[in-house]
């Protein structure tokens, strides 16, 4: 049996790589992309910038605090969205099986191919044709699994890739930050600090039960990590994932208030479900079923986003496009699909910082109270909603609306 070989490929500062492509007057220089206004914040900033103690999700009024001279553009999700798109066929076309995390983001599957090809080889001329046919920057960790080819894309940066033997994973990782390792955010970090833990190695010689014990069951796996273990499989990634709900009425209606209000309480929910799954949509499908069984569908190609304030306006806008007949309708649905994982902070890039924390704020209170303690005002006629629980390939599974 082969052993396995896995690379995770990362398209370097890639708003601002994308950016430089439509505007070369901004290569080598520090550049802010995100809310343009002093309560906006940073969703992806350059090296350059980088060099100041900017980082991504600082308030902009403080990055620019920190680099006056920083060129601050407002994001253009359509134009990201378009080159990833690109980078993703070139990947499908290139190998066996593909896991698409983020909108810049890919783990590969490249097991058993070493022999008819080396590994890293055929790798290395895959970053190569991704950034001759795109113009983007693309750097790549290849080991036997995800978290250390994870680790090792970061060490490879920028534009570069590195190649972790095996049975080297322990010792690559041992010299690094434990703010290095996936799963270590802010506060699991201050927790390892205040134990006098910072590097990779002093987690390899903890015992696992006293990880266990302080972390609970994220102290096996982080552990696990740390000492370079990691059998997770690469998920096949499949454009069709999707998450749905329809609605079927008792008595078929025509009360045009009534469908705009369900449907803005069916892809308010869907989006909160988009949100708590980490998952960003690319396309909306509106569904109607007239009292005489004749079933239309409308879609539309968006860029990637789980907010709110971009779905429900698209999805009622869709509506009005779709119900012309003025017949009576039995049945109404809404689809997300082409769905990717990632933070809505990337349709934030003309939002204040107030408005993350808004959705922030309403999603916990959902969590702790329930999917309807928080709802638009416009969809308060569906009175209750199921929970949705699963994104699903391929065909929608209906949940109930009442």
């Amino acid at each position: 049996m082969s052993k396995r070989a896995i690379a995770h490929m990362d398209l370097d500062s890639f708003f601002v790589s994308c950016e430089r492509l439509i505007d070369s007057r901004l290569n080598n220089k520090p550049i802010l992309i995100g809310g343009t206004s002093d309560r906006g914040v940073v969703a992806s900033c350059s090296y350059e910038a980088r060099k100041f103690g900017i980082h991504s999700a600082m308030p902009m009024k403080m990055a620019r605090q920190l680099c006056p001279e920083a060129i601050v553009i407002k994001g253009n999700s359509a134009t990201y969205t378009k080159y990833s798109k690109m980078v993703t066929d070139l990947i499908r076309e290139s190998v066996p099986a593909y896991e698409k995390t983020s909108i810049d983001e890919f783990y590969l599957d490249f097991t058993g191919m070493d022999r008819f090809f080396g590994c890293l080889k055929y790798a290395g001329e895959l970053r190569q044709r991704i950034m001759r046919e795109t113009g983007l920057p693309l750097s790549f960790g290849l080991s036997e699994n995800k978290t250390v080819s994870k680790v090792a894309t970061g060490e490879a940066k920028p534009n570069n890739q590195l190649l972790i033997d095996y049975g080297h994973e322990k010792l690559f990782l041992a010299p690094l930050s434990v703010k290095k390792l996936p799963m270590v955010g802010l506060k699991t970090y201050q927790t390892l600090c205040n134990l006098g833990v910072r590097k990779i190695q002093t987690i390899q010689e903890i015992p696992i039960e006293v990880m266990e014990n302080t972390f609970g069951k994220n102290g096996r796996v982080l552990w696990k990590k740390a000492n370079g273990i990691d059998n997770s499989p690469v998920e096949q990634y499949n454009e069709r994932k999707s998450i749905s709900t329809e609605r079927t009425f008792d008595k078929d209606t025509i009360d045009v208030n009534k469908l705009k209000s369900i449907l803005t309480a069916m892809t308010e929910n869907l989006a909160l479900q988009l949100r708590r799954g980490n998952k960003l949509t690319s396309c909306i499908t509106i569904k109607l079923r007239y009292s005489d069984f004749q079933t239309e569908t409308l879609q539309r190609k968006i860029h990637y986003t789980s907010a709110d304030h971009d779905l429900i306006p698209l999805a009622l806008e869709l509506f009005e496009k779709m119900y012309t007949r003025r017949v009576l309708i039995r049945l109404i649905g809404v689809r997300f699909s082409h769905l990717v994982s990632g933070s809505f902070q990337i349709s934030l890039f003309e939002d204040s910082h107030k408005m993350a924390d808004l959705y922030s704020a309403m999603d916990k209170i959902r969590d702790r109270f329930g999917d309807r303690a928080v709802v638009r005002a416009s969809g308060m006629t569906a009175k209750t909603i199921s929970r949705f629980s699963s994104f699903n390939n391929g065909d929608h599974s209906p949940h109930s609306i009442k």
